[in-house]
């Protein structure tokens, strides 16, 4: 190794705990050499594997498989999560090089015919369940991937996927540079009227951050709805600020967002094809928990069809309580109007009593100790990619290691929006690593000094992510292929979905719901309020979501050769067929921001969220039969189902921790759809 490559830290295992990439010791120009190098040190592995004179056998061809590539595996962990989190122009620009020559680079691996033929050649015989389930993924990949295809498929293939992703690496920047451009500058306060103090000197700090002198600046969040929407009582700032969300990205139909996810469609759809399936859809949904692309829609049509009628019924009632017509800028304000006055609920009056670090350390993390007995303790030693990142060692209930959990919970300019959680380091028994989790939030952050009071919709986000956090966290299996949450889609969102739970749990609020200036706790009745209030607004809620979902399934539903020259005029046709086209209520995410299925990994997946919801339910319920919040029933949890990532199949996860197939009434009840 030269003096040069000596000094990059991701050419050798960090040292730190929990080989936590050595930030502090990262450079920008670091990342390049370490890809370059990455890539070639695999393809040597490989050409080792298949080059060698002795016979396939599991630990040769396999198992070496799973150790090949681990510079790359450094590299690309870190890199991309920057790339997400603190996307300088430095970063993206590597960015948009990078990620055409990765997928380059997996086709190179998974269209190689001879390791194909020595993962054939290995024997089954002797093999353990995780073992052998690993050689059968293995083998899977590779027919999936197109290894059958003749030279001009695999050729064409190979081209398909470097612009698919360079295409999804554009869309991805355009979109956070879409939604800073589109943020809502105010100079008038009186325009701001219902915003609480805290939430004006955030907007003014906000507006210092972007270059204003004075005034104010309404950030946007990914997603449609903006929590302003809620409070602000001047409707013409109501409908600034909805308009700005929703046109982000789609202001004409020329939008170069548009663009590429009707070019992004229609190369998925070539490719479907030629793989050999009907279209993207099925080809996205094939190795999901979801048996087929007809099981999904015969999910989410009747669903639709109650959303939609819950849906019109709230609109009327809202209109009523309004004495105008409903406008999609208008529905957050009075919704929230009716939980007051008819719930007791006025979610916006809560946020005094949900301070970050207490709904952190007293809430996530106490919910964690109580269930599975783990500790957590902030390691400021230890540094983050970010001034803003906080890293907590996690420790299980006897003191041994579990992994490190890192925290970067507030928005920027350079980070991308919604939240997420990735890995820096995978747990693997065969690598002997203990996993290295990082949650992505985007809370608007306060002024030096001032609390982070959060929206109980950021609360549920926090508990959320954290529960993907504790999928790898808790992983125990031998394979890195198979740590944590690399499961199929539509499960990966049911671990978090679940740790939703423990927001309103009596015994947790207690410990993290306590006023930030005075102590104290919520009033009391709160949570009966709550609890009563819940499906006051479900019909909206389900129909935004199925907006999305569905509108996912129609873009990965074309045919190929189908190419869309109009892309808002087919979002429109979609909604329109899918029977959830509410003026009032538009779709979670439109086509010019909906970063999950055009950047984000969650092609024709989007219906994942609802599909895992119905295990979620189920769960949720088998914890109040069971008594609720107790080591015994989250050890039960972490063992059968936490644990496992996808050494064995999901649902028989599931079934292992239940002692059944899932039961969907329970998601029905929530929903409000029985």
């Amino acid at each position: 190794m030269t003096e040069e490559n000596s000094a990059n830290p991701f050419f050798t295992a960090s040292t730190l705990p929990c080989q936590l990439p050595d930030f502090a010791a990262t450079e920008v120009a670091h990342y390049v050499p370490a890809f370059e190098h990455g890539f070639a040190q695999q393809l040597a592995e490989i050409a080792t594997i298949t080059g060698q004179p002795a016979a396939a056998t599991f630990e040769n061809t396999v198992v070496a498989m799973e150790r090949s590539g681990a510079v790359l595996t450094r590299v690309a962990n870190v890199f991309f999560n920057i790339a997400s989190a603190d996307g300088t122009a430095e970063i993206l620009a590597i960015e948009e090089a990078i990620a055409p020559r990765l997928a380059t680079h997996s086709d190179s691996v998974l269209l190689n015919a001879a390791l194909y033929q020595r993962m054939l050649a290995v024997p089954e015989d002797g093999l353990d369940a995780e073992s052998l389930r690993l050689l059968q993924e293995y083998r899977t990949s590779f027919t999936r991937a197109g290894v059958d295809l003749d030279p001009a498929g695999q050729e064409r293939l190979r081209e398909l996927n470097a612009q698919l992703s360079a295409l999804g690496t554009q869309f991805s920047h355009k979109v956070t540079q879409a939604g800073n451009d589109a943020a809502v500058y105010v100079v008038d306060p009186a325009e701001l009227d219902g915003l609480s103090p805290d939430d004006l000197a955030t907007a003014a700090a906000a507006a210092r951050t972007a270059g204003h002198a004075e005034g104010y600046l309404l950030t946007l969040i990914l997603p449609t709805a903006q929590p302003a929407l809620e409070v602000l009582s001047n409707r013409e700032t109501r409908k600034k600020l909805h308009l700005a969300s929703v046109n982000r990205g789609s202001a004409s139909g020329d939008a170069p967002e548009l663009a590429l996810a009707a070019t992004m469609a229609s190369l998925r759809a070539e490719k479907a094809a030629l793989l050999g399936f009907a279209s993207d859809a099925e080809r996205a949904i094939e190795p999901q928990t979801a048996p087929s692309l007809a099981a999904v829609h015969t999910m989410l049509s009747p669903i639709a069809e109650a959303a939609v009628r819950n849906a019109r019924a709230e609109e009327q009632k809202l209109a009523t309580a309004a004495g105008h017509a409903i406008e999609a800028w208008d529905w957050a304000y009075y919704s929230e109007q009716i939980r007051r006055d008819e719930y007791g609920v006025d979610l916006a009056a809560l946020r005094p009593w949900f301070e970050l670090n207490s709904v952190l350390e007293h809430g996530v993390f106490y919910a964690a100790t109580q269930l599975y007995g783990v500790t957590f303790t902030e390691r400021q030693d230890l540094l983050g990619y970010h001034p803003d990142v906080r890293i907590w060692e996690v420790n299980n209930a006897d003191g041994s290691t579990l992994g490190l959990f890192v925290g970067d919970y507030f928005t920027r300019s350079t980070k991308r929006g919604g939240a997420w959680m990735n890995s820096f380091v995978e747990q693997s028994a065969l690598e002997g690593t203990h996993a290295v989790v990082v949650n992505n939030l985007n809370i608007p952050q306060p002024p030096e000094g001032e609390p982070t009071l959060l929206t109980f919709d950021e609360v549920v986000t926090c508990f959320h992510e954290f529960g993907h956090a504790l999928h790898g966290l808790f992983s125990s299996v031998s394979y890195p292929k198979f740590s944590g949450t690399n499961v199929p889609r539509d499960f990966v969102e049911y671990p978090s979905q679940v740790n939703e739970m423990w927001i309103l749990w009596p015994e947790v609020l207690a410990n993290y719901a306590k006023h930030y200036r005075t102590g104290e706790a919520l009033p009391e009745g709160t949570v009966d309020k709550l609890h009563a209030a819940s499906l006051w607004g479900q019909g909206f809620a389900t129909t935004e979501y199925l907006g999305a979902a569905l509108l996912d399934l129609a873009w990965h539903e074309l045919a190929p050769g189908e190419p869309v020259k109009d892309p808002l005029a087919f979002e429109a046709a979609a909604l329109t067929a899918a029977g959830v086209d509410l003026p009032a209520v538009p779709p979670r995410y439109r086509t010019g921001y909906f970063n999950h299925i055009f950047a984000g990994g969650y092609a024709a997946g989007y219906y994942s969220y609802l599909w895992s919801e119905v295990l979620d339910a189920d769960t949720v319920a088998w914890f109040k039969a069971h008594g609720g919040l107790s080591r015994e029933n989250g050890e039960h949890f972490r063992r059968t189902l936490l644990s496992r990532g996808f050494a064995i199949d999901p649902l028989q996860a599931f079934r292992d921790f239940a002692g059944r197939d899932a039961d969907p009434a329970p998601l029905l009840t929530r929903r409000g759809l029985v």
